[in-house]
């Protein structure tokens, strides 16, 4: 055989040789095993159904040697002073969205429980209180009819900035509903009070992230409710069908006053001593009346039927 025909057969067969080696690529190599990526369902979501806020309590060089250590993690964390990189935000990530991170704690939301199964934590540093939490709780439960002096760290602007770029990127990629967009304090009021009074939920709404009532709304309910107020157990019926874990047990216990202080921080910071009054429900019935109806619905049938 010629060489020149030598030399093309030797090429063509390294070539035949090569492909059959090469993987295609929807095989992928594990360790032990192959799988075949060529058949793809779509049926399936996000197992992401809850973004929730929380700040750190601390500075950034302890914020981030906590969340990288054994016991506690988010997946981001909004650093202090906040930072840029070519005129971006930049935010830190610890654990990968596809992860379950350990932020949320004991936790329950619309009937759900263990939050962190099924949320994207974002730690804000911020030192929150100018007090520890123990005395903050102490404060409130003892003061109830007495405004608590608290002073509560502010949240700089170009962090706020970075918040609303990030949540924005979260909750499209995920299909997050805006009820579900969550103060670890909502999801956990008995034990948490952050993010604080002092973090702008309504400038994060205005951004197009979360809820806030609208105040044609709350003055209308709150007209109704100064004349005719609501009872103790209807009010913890709406909190419960709002999305907080609570039972209507007719007293302000512990667990009612812990729920309307998280509720009031959040939608009316200028009073959060977790006292029932007109506002706060007028607030509530607002929410429930723009964001689930259906809700709300019930509920007015159940207090019409006790009523007659």
């Amino acid at each position: 055989m010629p060489m020149r025909w030598t030399t093309l057969l030797g090429i063509t067969m390294a070539s035949v040789w090569l492909a059959g080696c090469a993987t295609p690529e929807h095989l992928e190599r594990r360790d032990g095993y192959v799988v075949d990526h060529a058949h793809v369902s779509p049926s399936h979501t996000s197992r992401v159904r809850h973004l929730v806020i929380h700040y750190t309590d601390v500075d950034e060089a302890e914020s981030l040697a906590v969340l990288t250590g054994p016991r506690v993690s988010a997946h981001y964390v909004l650093p202090l002073p906040a930072r840029d990189h070519r005129g971006q935000p930049l935010v830190y990530q610890l654990v990968d969205e596809e992860r379950r991170a350990w932020h949320a704690g004991a936790s329950a939301w619309k009937g759900r429980t263990n939050i962190n199964d099924t949320s994207i934590g974002i730690e804000i540093v911020n030192t929150g209180p100018n007090r520890p939490y123990a005395e903050v709780e102490r404060l409130l439960e003892q003061n109830p009819e007495a405004a608590v002096e608290i002073g509560w760290a502010p949240y700089p602007e170009a962090q706020i900035e970075a918040l609303i770029a990030l949540s924005r990127d979260v909750i499209e990629r995920h299909d997050i509903h805006p009820t579900d967009v969550v103060a670890h304090s909502d999801i956990a009021p008995t034990r948490k009070i952050d993010p604080g009074p002092d973090f702008p939920w309504r400038r994060l709404h205005e951004a197009g992230i979360g809820v806030w009532p609208e105040e044609d709304s709350v003055a209308r309910w709150r007209a109704r409710f100064e004349i005719a107020a609501v009872p103790l157990a209807t009010l913890q019926e709406a909190l419960k069908s709002w999305g907080y874990r609570l039972e209507a047990t007719a007293e302000l216990d512990r667990e009612t006053r812990a729920v309307l202080r998280a509720f009031q921080m959040r939608f009316r910071p200028s009073d959060y001593r977790g006292q029932p009054d007109a506002e706060t429900a007028a607030i509530l019935w607002a929410l429930l009346e723009h964001y689930r109806p259906a809700a709300l619905e019930r509920l007015d049938r159940a207090r019409g039927q006790q009523e007659g």
